[in-house]
C-alpha cells in the first residue's frame, strides 16, 4: 500500500484548516458545517489507506446522520449567540490555552516518535481478516452478533436525544408564557 504524499498532505491540510475554522467561528451553524468538511477530509485519508468501508461509514454516519442531528439541535435551540468569545477573553486565558495546546502537541510528537506501531497484534490480524472475507464481512458479523445490543442501544440513545432536544426547544420560558396569556386576555 503506497500512499500519495500529495493527497495525504492535501487532506491533512484540509482537516487542520477546517478544524481551526470549527473552533474559531462564532456562528455555531458555520462551525458545524466546517466540521462536516473535517469529516470529509478524514474520509479521504481513510480512502488513501485502502479502508474504503471506513471512509464510506465516515461520510454516511458522521458527515450525514450525526451532523444532521447537530444542525437540527443548533437550529431548534436558536443558538445564534456564541457562548464564548475568544476575542474578549483575558490575555492570560489566551496564553494558557496556547501553552496547553503546545504542550499537548509536544506530547503527541513524543508519543509518535517513541512508540512502535501495533500492526498485526490482537484478535483480528491482517491474515485472519482476509481469511474471514475482508473488513466488511468481519465488521458486519461483529456488529450484528456480538455487538447487536450496543448497536441498538446507541440508536435508542440518539432517538432519546432528538426527542429531548425537541422538547427543550418547544418549551417556553415562564415569563413568555405569562406575557402570551396576558396578551390574549386583553
Amino acid at each position: 500500500m503506497e500512499i500519495s504524499p500529495v493527497f495525504f498532505y492535501l487532506f491533512a491540510g484540509m482537516a487542520i484548516a477546517f478544524s481551526l475554522v470549527t473552533v474559531l467561528k462564532k456562528n455555531p451553524a458555520a462551525s458545524a458545517f466546517s466540521l462536516v468538511m473535517v469529516f470529509f477530509a478524514f474520509a479521504g485519508i481513510y480512502a488513501l489507506l485502502d479502508a474504503h468501508l471506513i471512509a464510506t461509514l465516515q461520510i454516511l454516519v458522521y458527515a450525514g446522520a450525526i451532523m444532521v442531528l447537530f444542525i437540527f439541535v443548533i437550529m431548534l435551540l436558536s443558538a445564534d449567540v456564541p457562548s464564548f468569545d475568544l476575542g474578549r477573553s483575558h490575555v492570560t486565558l489566551r496564553g494558557a490555552a496556547a501553552g496547553l495546546g503546545l504542550v499537548l502537541l509536544a506530547v503527541l510528537v513524543w508519543v509518535f516518535k517513541n512508540s512502535t506501531p501495533a500492526a498485526g497484534s490482537g484478535l483480528f490480524t491482517v491474515d485472519r481478516v482476509v481469511a474471514a472475507g475482508g473488513n466488511t464481512q468481519v465488521i458486519s458479523e461483529l456488529m450484528f452478533s456480538q455487538y447487536l445490543w450496543p448497536f441498538e442501544l446507541t440508536s435508542v440513545l440518539l432517538l432519546t436525544a432528538i426527542i429531548g432536544a425537541v422538547a427543550i426547544a418547544k418549551r417556553r420560558p415562564a415569563h413568555a408564557a405569562q406575557a402570551a396569556t396576558k396578551g390574549v386576555r386583553s
